[in-house]
């Protein structure tokens, strides 16, 4: 590779690829001698790119972090996937917007032959709605959230927030992003209740650099339990209805998102379920296909009686002659 600037963005490329490189293996990669290789490396250094170096017979390279942020140096696939992923960004404020320019920037460099699978992509396919289940609008999480509390997360410190204005300190073990929404899976190291927190309802305080021993989550499974937890606090509005039917047969009817049910004898249950309205829960609780009560809360009577009221005039209609 006789070409020097072609030669060191290949040996950008490959020392991005993996932590450490030998330098005869990347010598015998770019086809040229171990002095070259060094002297590769020193005009990357000059040029504001930190790489480390490991002396002795073992001695290899590695691109540090810091410096200067490196050319992206992506084969075909990896840049049809970016630019296909940056496409669908949703959930974090300013994604949208940092995507697109994203975007711009590799449309910019992107080689002919790859524009066509990526025009295809970009002119054929639409984005169905995502909030297709709620009448409410699709939540955002503020950028500097989500990197405090994946960080503490990351490091298994104490993490300190308001929920909705109420102090907090737990310790964080694991972050769902699930429904147009994310969470944070915790435990209070007080009461040793585990709880799952909405990102968008939440605002972290300085970290606690403070760190914890971890324990196991109840049933062994982050997921399983916080959507278990979802169902019973993770919503806007909750409602607790009593259920003329064996819980078992609640249990089987309904996904375990929906909410969370409670046998009270052989014959009745209580289901606890929520949503982002009281009108989506008056909707969707008629497909359970049971007899229920309402516990509470009272405000949703009205809601299931306007809708009652509404089919029973369209099934009148539909029977008139």
């Amino acid at each position: 590779m006789a070409d020097t600037s072609a030669r060191m963005l290949a040996l950008l490329a490959l020392l991005q690829s993996r932590p450490r490189w030998p330098g005869p293996e990347l010598a015998a990669r770019l086809d040229v001698s171990v002095r070259t290789i060094r002297n590769d490396i020193e005009r990357l250094r000059t040029l504001g790119y930190p790489v480390e170096a490991e002396r002795g017979r073992a001695g290899s390279y590695r691109l540090a972090a810091g410096g200067k942020l490196p050319p992206l140096l992506l084969d075909d696939d990896e840049a049809v996937a970016v630019a296909i992923g940056l496409r669908v960004t949703r959930g974090v404020a300013g994604v949208d917007e940092a995507g697109a320019r994203a975007l711009a920037k590799l449309l910019q460099v992107l080689p002919d032959r790859l524009r066509p699978t990526v025009d295809a992509v970009a002119t054929t396919i639409d984005r169905g709605p995502e909030n297709v289940g709620t009448d409410a609008p699709d939540p955002e999480v503020e950028p500097h959230v989500l990197s405090a509390v994946a960080q503490a997360v990351h490091a298994g410190e104490w993490l300190r927030f308001e929920d909705r204005g109420t102090p907090r300190r737990v310790e964080p073990y694991r972050l769902l992003s699930w429904q147009r929404r994310w969470y944070l899976v915790a435990r209070d190291p007080d009461t040793d209740d585990w709880e799952t927190f909405r990102l968008d309802w939440i605002e972290p305080r300085m970290p606690t650099r403070r760190p914890f021993d971890p324990v196991p989550v109840p049933g062994g499974d982050f997921t399983a339990f916080a959507l278990r937890s979802i169902a019973a606090a993770g919503w806007n509005v909750h409602a607790r209805l009593r259920i003329a039917a064996p819980a078992d047969d609640v249990i089987a009817r309904i996904n375990p998102t929906v909410g969370v049910v409670e046998a009270i004898d052989p014959t009745t249950s209580v289901l606890v379920t929520g949503a982002d309205s009281l009108e989506t829960i008056a909707a969707y609780i008629g497909m359970l296909g049971m007899d229920f009560t309402v516990d509470s809360p009272v405000e949703l009577v009205p809601h299931l009686r306007r809708l009652a009221e509404r089919y029973v005039r369209a099934s009148a209609e539909a029977s008139a002659p």
